[in-house]
């Protein structure tokens, strides 16, 4: 997987994503089992009660607890979210930051905690998540290299497109 061009502080970056790359979201760090990614609300981020809406809470929550995870991972390894709840406390305003740890981890799976505060340092939402770990795919302009590895005498499988 190929790291966005934006870096944050210490040389970190997250992993190319179209999505989390629009929604603004920034890495401060992550290491040993551990990160904290942040994101300036804007008004697009917003619901109709002009505080953060839940599915921006939500995402910058999966990307921390994510990152803390892949900071336990070799090269080459990243993960993908296999379940999360997260509890709404306050409404986020400002700026959000998100921190995040490794509670447990197995060979293929790590159970993370995380937490977001808002600019004034209000409690916002309390996240858990459990993590697995996979190969990473190729994004971006590494899928289509990535295809022209592949076997032409495969069949796709039930769940592709």
């Amino acid at each position: 997987m190929t790291d966005s061009p934006s870096s944050a502080a210490g040389g970190a970056s997250l992993p190319e994503s179209p999505f989390v790359d629009r929604l603004g979201a920034q890495l401060v760090s992550a290491a040993d089992g551990a990160s904290e990614v942040v994101l300036s609300l804007l008004a697009e981020h917003m619901n109709t009660w002009d505080v953060a809406h839940g599915g921006v809470t939500m995402t910058l929550a999966d990307v921390a607890l994510a990152m803390a995870a892949r900071s336990l991972a070799g090269d080459g390894v990243g993960v993908v979210t296999v379940e999360m709840k997260v509890n709404f406390m306050e409404p986020g305003r400002g700026e959000l930051r998100a921190s995040a740890r490794v509670l447990h981890r197995s060979t293929t799976m790590a159970y993370c905690e995380g937490e977001i505060r808002d600019s004034e340092g209000h409690f916002v939402a309390k996240a858990l998540g459990t993590f697995k770990y996979m190969r990473r795919l190729a994004v971006g302009r590494d899928v289509t290299r990535q295809r022209l590895r592949s076997d032409p005498s495969a069949k796709p499988g039930p769940s592709d497109g």
